[in-house]
């Protein structure tokens, strides 16, 4: 595979049922700074183009939730935010900023946990998440700026896949990724907050382990694993590598979402 334009790559090797297998991730290169309004389908035709690739049927693009959102024009002035008095009362536990927190009112169902420093919500879009996503990190403007998520990442996952389907014939997975932290665990690890032409869910029930057991509760979250396999690349800081493109993936013909990760309440058992 030749590849131009200083374009990342990962190349990863499993073995799976005795045969080899492998896929390969790779950043594609010189995506610019994603202003309101701009084409991303259009933005990573060009920057495919500059590392020497053409899309397969099969591939998946991980898109970080930050560009989808930049170029959906998800900024908010905090100067032009009111807070009411349910989010000073919140501010003063969390000792965070009053428009931020409420931002973060705005975007969620309810808040989960707070602590100082801290604000844990169930999202409107069904997650729970530190913030409701909402992020000051690589976003131009000042501290004055911040950025929300994506108003309907499934939505635009959708969009930018038949976007490209139209103008290359392959038939392609989108993963739109975001970073969350986890109550249990430390670090924080990308998630698939969109998706579109591929599982979501992959339901190994009813087939069986080495020792021939049949499997009975494994539900693979497999657009997360793929946003976090793409991270690896894109990574949270400066790297400016915001588009992965993964190949060599093996899933079944299935078109999920990421609404589809989220468990119903009824089987929730820690809120």
């Amino acid at each position: 595979m030749a590849l131009r334009g200083r374009a990342f790559v990962l190349l990863a090797l499993a073995d799976v049922n005795g045969e080899r297998s492998a896929f390969t991730a790779i950043a594609l290169p010189g995506i610019p700074i994603i202003q309101p309004g701009d084409d991303l389908a259009q933005i990573i035709l060009e920057a495919l183009a500059r590392a020497g690739l053409s899309l397969e049927s099969g591939d998946v693009l991980v898109i970080t939730s930050k560009i989808v959102s930049k170029a959906e024009g998800r900024f908010v002035d905090l100067n032009t935010v009111k807070p009411d008095e349910a989010a000073y009362l919140l501010a003063g536990v969390t000792r965070k900023d009053p428009r931020i927190v409420q931002l973060v009112l705005r975007e969620s169902k309810r808040v989960s946990r707070t602590a100082p420093n801290v604000l844990v919500v169930e999202h409107r879009l069904g997650f729970v998440s530190a913030n409701a996503g909402i992020d000051q990190s690589n976003v131009d403007g000042g501290e004055g700026r911040v950025l929300l998520l994506p108003l309907d990442p499934d939505a635009s996952a959708r969009v930018i896949r038949e976007r490209l389907l139209a103008a290359t014939g392959a038939a392609v997975g989108i993963v739109i990724s975001d970073s969350h932290g986890r109550p249990f665990r430390l670090g924080n690890v990308a998630v698939a907050v969109g998706a579109a032409g591929l599982p979501a869910l992959l339901d190994l029930r009813g087939k069986t382990d080495l020792f021939g057991r049949e499997l009975r509760i494994s539900i693979q979250g497999y657009a997360d694993e793929v946003a976090a396999a793409a991270n690896l690349l894109s990574g949270e800081a400066a790297e400016g590598r915001p588009v992965v493109l993964l190949r060599g993936l093996n899933f079944p013909p299935l078109d999920g979402c990421a609404h589809d990760l989220v468990r119903p309440p009824e089987q929730d058992l820690y809120r």
